[in-house]
């Protein structure tokens, strides 16, 4: 079957609009029509060189796609033909230690797939995160996806399968804070946003986000934040510190990838403060910090996806949304079709929009 994907070649360069050949599924595999995608940074990272798989060319891209199943292979039981879906990277293999002592979002075994998957011409082509959401098809594992309820709208359930995963789940599972806490947020793209977000829903009494672009201080502020701080203005350590009386605040979150800003945000903790890493740096990024600038017994931590059992936390945070406590509109700042890829990219590294949503149907 061909389809039409939005394929990197080559650092530092367009995404171009191919056709490529999809297989049928086969075993546990589940051809899922894709209905909408949003642009994460991590594919961005791929792009710009900032990644592992940045050589591993060709790639189709994309890993934060919604859409509806049209064929399943025989050993399939977890969805169906016509079922809405959203796809998460955090494939499990469900027989692991770290998958059998509740923690699949860190798979040791991982999911073994096809590396034929998608072709051209013959050629493999790699599938990134065993997804490949900037197709107009995606075959994946049935333990990349979850069903949901189909009154969902797919444009903002894609969102749940990644950037908002990781921000709430950053808060709500990783960060182990408390109600009546107080929280900054270095950072406030589609990650940061959700993160803010999630100390809401978690009831912190205050939260700090911080980030280098006005528009972007205005969505934390529309989402939750209490207060912000343009770090092109003002010293953003001295800032948080001077906004919490001088006691540093009780989590602090990275939401970008960045050693500047891991560095600042371990430096305006409170005394047992915890900071919680959740952007991507690169490989080989370090984070250095003066040992006199951090409050006693203070710990930093990483997250992966939110600590997520997606399974149940997608569907958990969707019905949030029903519920009018997540705010998953006003996170879609941009839609448009495939062929818009490369204008989202820019847009997202000019700090235009929170995500951009590329459409299908």
């Amino acid at each position: 079957m061909k389809i039409e994907a939005a394929v990197f070649r080559e650092i530092h360069k367009p995404l171009t609009i191919e056709t490529v050949d999809i297989d049928a599924p086969a075993g546990r595999e589940v051809l899922v029509r894709t209905v909408a995608t949003g642009v994460c940074h991590s594919d961005l990272h791929v792009v710009d060189g900032l990644s592992r798989y940045s050589l591993d060319t060709p790639f189709v891209l994309g890993h934060e796609g919604a859409g509806i199943v049209e064929a399943v292979g025989g050993d399939v039981t977890a969805v169906r033909k016509g079922d809405h879906v959203v796809a998460c990277l955090s494939g499990f293999c469900g027989t692991c230690p770290q998958c059998l002592s509740g923690h699949p979002n860190v798979c040791s075994g991982g999911i073994v797939g096809r590396g034929d998957r998608l072709s051209q011409d013959g050629a493999p082509f790699q599938q990134f995160a065993n997804i490949a959401s900037y197709a107009s098809h995606m075959l994946l594992h049935e333990n990349s996806l979850v069903r949901i309820d189909p009154d969902l709208p797919l444009d903002r359930a894609a969102l749940v399968g990644c950037g908002v995963l990781t921000g709430v789940g950053a808060a709500l599972r990783t960060s182990g804070l408390q109600a009546g806490q107080t929280v900054a947020v270095f950072g406030c793209g589609g990650v940061g946003l959700s993160i803010v977000q999630g100390a809401r829903i978690g009831g912190a009494r205050q939260i700090i986000a911080v980030d280098q672009f006005d528009s972007k201080l205005e969505m934390a502020k529309a989402v939750g934040a209490t207060h912000t701080v343009n770090a092109t203005r003002d010293d953003a350590v001295k800032a948080v510190r001077a906004l919490t009386k001088g006691l540093g605040v009780d989590h602090a979150f990275e939401a970008v990838g960045l050693s500047v800003l891991c560095r600042q945000a371990i430096e305006s903790l409170a005394i047992r403060g915890t900071a919680t890493i959740v952007g991507v740096l690169p490989p080989d990024a370090k984070i250095e910090f003066p040992w006199l600038a951090i409050r006693p017994e203070c710990k930093v931590q990483t997250s992966r996806m939110g600590s997520n059992q997606f399974r149940t936390d997608i569907p958990n945070y969707l019905e949030f949304f029903r519920q009018g406590r997540l705010d998953l509109d006003s996170m879609i700042s941009r839609r448009g079709r495939l062929g818009d890829i490369n204008e989202a990219f820019r847009a997202m590294k000019a700090g235009e929009v929170a995500r951009t949503v590329l459409m299908f149907d």
